[in-house]
């Protein structure tokens, strides 16, 4: 099965709002939009190559996710993969992050605002009769969906696989949670339903459980624990990513 971006929203409306558009045909607005963002990107290149051995910014990103043991697979991420295969699958040649550019920033503000105000939230029942599993784009749906909407959205726009894993959190209040994890040159973001904030993994206020494979969509990894502290990369990412979505 292969679902459309957003099932049940006029394919036109949707290639508005999500799709990937040609430079050309932007309006003039967001050209200096995307202007405005390239400069302060440049500004926090700058910032991090800016030391006395001028090393190279992309060494100074923010820590990643690390891989622990392999994990169990969410038992409905396993239903999820049998009913849209299309979503599970992978390609080991890809590239492993993607370049956080204007013009990826502004896709990643499109699709994760467009599918937090598309879906209303609900709460959904995974019983041990099986009524309920994980769906691109209905019209009500808990985190689950949001994650795997975006996450499908953002491979439709042409983000490669790798970069774009789920992964299960908690929450500071205890809730299982689900958000979607994107690998960038400044380090792993997260998008999430319960904000349209876009912020660097180790900003939140999660306790990190799994997370999908970068190599193999269906094989899923504990989280090594984060250190202690947020470090001054995450905190220029954070402070950036900030202003440009105000």
């Amino acid at each position: 099965m292969s679902p459309l971006p957003l099932v049940g929203l006029d394919k036109n409306v949707l290639r508005r709002r999500i799709g990937v558009r040609a430079a050309a045909s932007l309006p003039a607005k967001r050209v200096i939009a995307k202007r405005r963002y390239a400069g302060m990107l440049g500004l926090l290149i700058a910032s991090f190559a800016g030391n006395a051995q001028a090393r190279n910014w992309q060494d100074a990103s923010p820590p990643p996710i690390i891989e622990g043991s392999p994990a169990l697979a969410p038992f409905q991420h396993v239903r999820f993969c049998l009913r849209y295969p299309s979503d599970c699958q992978s390609n080991p040649t890809e590239t492993d992050r993607i370049t956080l550019n204007a013009e990826n920033i502004e896709l990643l503000k499109r699709v994760n605002r467009t599918v937090n105000a598309t879906i209303v939230s609900t709460i959904k029942s995974y019983g041990p009769e099986l009524a309920d599993g994980w769906s691109i784009a209905p019209s009500m749906g808990d985190c689950n969906d949001y994650a795997v909407t975006k996450r499908h959205a953002l491979l439709r726009s042409g983000l490669p696989a790798k970069t774009l894993r789920l992964s299960t959190v908690r929450t500071s209040s205890g809730t299982g949670h689900l958000v979607l994890v994107v690998v960038t040159t400044m380090g792993d973001l997260v998008l999430d339903n319960l904000t349209d904030a876009i912020r660097p993994w180790r900003s939140t206020d999660y306790h990190w459980l799994k997370i999908q494979s970068a190599n193999d969509a269906k094989v899923w990894f504990t989280v090594k624990a984060p250190g202690p502290s947020v470090s001054q990369a995450d905190r220029k990412v954070s402070k950036v990513l900030a202003r440009l979505q105000s």
